[in-house]
């Protein structure tokens, strides 16, 4: 407070503490009053896959959930996916540990896991091509490759 009058200094700690709670209520309230369209949702994880403005496309040609015919007395198989983009092909085993994957053909490559606008995390590969993360994507996902001055990104996956 300051001399000329009893209320608190504007920018004090209670005032940014009030607008950050009223800030989350609103939040709140739209999110059960007017929840955003699933449809705008996997518009904007798409436009975000965009963000790397010279990043080619890698295209979904193989999941193992559409094109593979299910093994009698394996109930939960690991889903397969194979992204390709030009020369490049990407073979991805999602598993409840994690992924397993190599980019073919070998070389010198720098993947990162996206699971949304903050996360990226980035997974060792071997001179094989070959990559491992530990944590299992939650909700969408996508693979950020980088080749030298080739960026490449696949498409947008529920795990």
């Amino acid at each position: 407070m300051n001399e000329d009058n009893e209320f608190p200094e504007a920018g004090s700690a209670d005032d940014e503490f009030a607008e950050a709670l009223l800030e989350e209520e609103l939040r709140q309230a739209a999110a059960v009053l007017d929840p955003v369209p699933d449809v705008l949702r996997q518009l904007a994880l798409d436009a975000y896959a965009l963000h790397d403005l010279d990043a080619r496309i890698a295209e979904l040609t193989f999941d193992s959930l559409v094109d593979a015919l299910p093994v009698r007395g394996v109930p939960d198989a690991p889903r397969m996916l194979t992204f390709s983009a030009g020369e490049v092909t990407v073979d991805v085993e999602v598993t409840e540990d994690g992924l397993i994957g190599q980019v073919l053909p070998p070389r010198s490559v720098r993947i990162e896991v996206l699971g949304g606008p903050q996360t990226a995390r980035p997974v060792a590969v071997d001179t094989l091509g070959r990559f491992t993360s530990d944590t299992p994507p939650a909700g969408p996902f996508a693979l950020r490759l980088r080749t030298g001055a080739e960026v490449i990104v696949t498409e947008w996956l529920r795990a």
